[in-house]
């Protein structure tokens, strides 16, 4: 795949700077941050990451968008799939050309947002510190809070025995639940290509189970662990208090989750941990290492 560069001009449907491609390309077109307009030949497919795609020629194979749209003009030619993410598919129905065998995928929301994202993703590992972001924060907070102490609640014993296999073994539950996350993903991945249909849905719920089950059960003992071990060391009030120690639990690793750059690692940490729990979890009496 590689990226063509050809004259640019304005685009007059989005006002952004447009790659055209006015002769025959064997390889594929692809452009990032800003749209391509094709009146040429493409022999292979062309996709924008951030920008649109303005079919006025002939695109032989896929035509994808992410965070743009793809736009079919009279008398062109698409002869693949067209994949459009946070964008619309629009064609004159009389005149453009589509093989009919083929798919058209759409999903039209937060065309903004991924629009952006696409140009600048950088800022995935950077958030932006509005009052909105903020708010989505202190309801992170909330939301974990409540699911930690209902599960503090409903299964308080087995909340205890993880705290305290993660204080006496942690090492030992983090290099299992990194094993655990790389073989089940693997298995995954390899399961897409190698079974069925039947059995491909079958293996992607169970392991969507799976994941959601251990991160909630791993977040909540994490939580709760971090709790009293902020307890005991730096915020003696209200030290015998389970809800404190959850909140305080909770606060922290909402706000390291938060932090620009750092958040990718806080978050694969709290997966692997959250898996080495949930494989460890019928250990009743951690082994101390």
């Amino acid at each position: 795949m590689t990226a063509v560069y050809a004259q640019q001009s304005t685009s007059t449907l989005t006002g952004d700077k447009v790659v055209v491609v006015n002769s025959v390309t064997d390889s594929t077109v692809f452009g990032v941050g800003n749209s391509i307009r094709i009146t040429g030949t493409v022999k292979q497919g062309a996709m924008s990451l951030g920008g649109d795609v303005i079919v006025e020629g002939v695109v032989e194979g896929d035509v994808a968008a992410i965070g743009g749209s793809v736009i079919q003009m009279p008398g062109s030619r698409i002869g693949g799939d067209v994949i459009v993410l946070g964008g619309t598919y629009t064609a004159d129905s009389a005149t453009a050309i589509r093989d009919p065998k083929r798919s058209t995928i759409m999903y039209a929301g937060y065309q903004e947002e991924l629009r952006d994202m696409m140009r600048h993703p950088t800022g995935l590992f950077s958030p932006r510190w509005t009052p909105t972001y903020l708010g989505t924060r202190l309801l992170a907070v909330l939301f974990w809070f409540v699911v930690a102490m209902a599960f503090t609640w409903v299964m308080p014993n087995t909340i205890s025995r993880g705290v305290t296999r993660l204080q006496l073994t942690s090492v030992r539950v983090a290099a299992i639940g990194l094993v655990g996350a790389i073989v089940l993903f693997g298995s995954v991945y390899v399961c897409l290509f190698l079974m069925p249909a039947p059995v491909q849905v079958l293996v992607g719920l169970l392991a969507l189970m799976l994941w959601l089950a251990a991160s909630l059960f791993g977040r909540v003992v994490l939580y709760a662990a971090t709790g009293k071990w902020l307890q005991r060391n730096y915020v003696p009030a209200g030290k015998n208090s389970e809800a404190v120690a959850l909140l305080l639990g909770t606060s922290f690793w909402v706000l390291l989750t938060s932090l620009p750059y750092l958040w990718p690692f806080m978050a694969a940490f709290i997966l692997i941990i959250s898996f080495g729990l949930a494989l460890t979890a019928r250990y009743r009496k951690p082994v101390s290492v």
